[in-house]
């Protein structure tokens, strides 16, 4: 029997290669975005996932044509960048509404047929910038350092039933996440240009990274696992960076962040 998948933001970017990894894989998959997709290769429906009702109505869309949910990845999210002093309050509680909040409304929302239904599978995309904060990024950073929180506490919870989850932390992915970013430039010149350089130091690094379509196809293996570990990095690299800061002072392990984007 074929298994059920929804994908969250799967009409680009990372979401999108989840979605066909998963189709390859022999999945029936529901592609979830906003975004209009007349010629989707997978059954797509129109989603906010800032909208709890309207998460719940799509989850209950696939419910009552397959009956069942398997596999929930969550990859829907965008970032922003600029400094903590001049990044207005709307912008972000707008990060943390669609990037934390996004996934809690359809993580809640797949739950109760998976624990009714005895289990399945939580994939939720973080980044390595959630154990590893990047300075004129630190909402987006508070963002997926509150996924990795959420997920491992709801293991705890969710796991008598059945029910796995897991945080992926992609690092530098060429994508057009780079130009979809929302950029605040305010404070620059007070901040001597700071602002700018490490943007453009994190732009480099992500326009050089990883192609989406190998993050997407390591996503969807690890959603097809029996069994999963709470977090995982994606890339030797980015796995090296998520140990060193486990290791390291507190505070060496910061000024070598600072250093390198502050």
């Amino acid at each position: 029997m074929k298994k059920v998948a929804i994908v969250t933001g799967g009409s680009s970017g990372i979401g999108l290669n989840v979605a066909k990894s998963l189709k390859a894989a022999g999945c029936t998959v529901y592609e979830f975005s906003r975004r209009e997709v007349p010629d989707s290769e997978f059954f797509h429906i129109g989603v906010d996932v800032t909208d709890e009702e309207n998460v719940k109505r799509a989850v209950e869309e696939v419910l009552s044509k397959e009956e069942r949910i398997d596999i929930l990845v969550n990859c829907a999210g965008f970032g922003i960048s600029g400094a903590v002093e001049f990044t207005s309050l709307e912008d972000a509680k707008r990060q943390l509404d669609v990037n934390f909040f996004g996934m809690v409304n359809c993580s809640k929302a797949v739950m109760t047929p998976m624990r009714k239904a005895g289990g399945g599978r939580i994939v939720n995309i973080s980044s390595v910038a959630g154990p590893v904060p990047i300075p004129f990024q630190a909402f987006y950073s508070a963002s997926k350092a509150a996924i990795n929180s959420y997920t491992c506490a709801a293991i705890n919870e969710v796991g008598p039933y059945g029910i796995s989850l897991c945080a992926i932390q992609p690092g530098d992915i060429s994508s057009g996440f780079t130009d979809a970013r929302k950029k605040t430039l305010e404070g620059d010149e007070e901040y001597g240009g700071r602002i700018t350089k490490s943007v453009a130091v994190m732009e480099k690094d992500e326009r050089g990274g990883m192609k989406p379509e190998v993050a997407g196809a390591y996503i969807a293996k690890i959603a097809l696992k029996k069994k999963v570990k709470p977090l995982y990095a994606i890339g030797f690299v980015y796995k090296l960076f998520c140990v060193l800061m486990k290791i390291l002072p507190i505070g060496l392990s910061n000024k070598i962040i600072g250093m390198i984007y502050g």
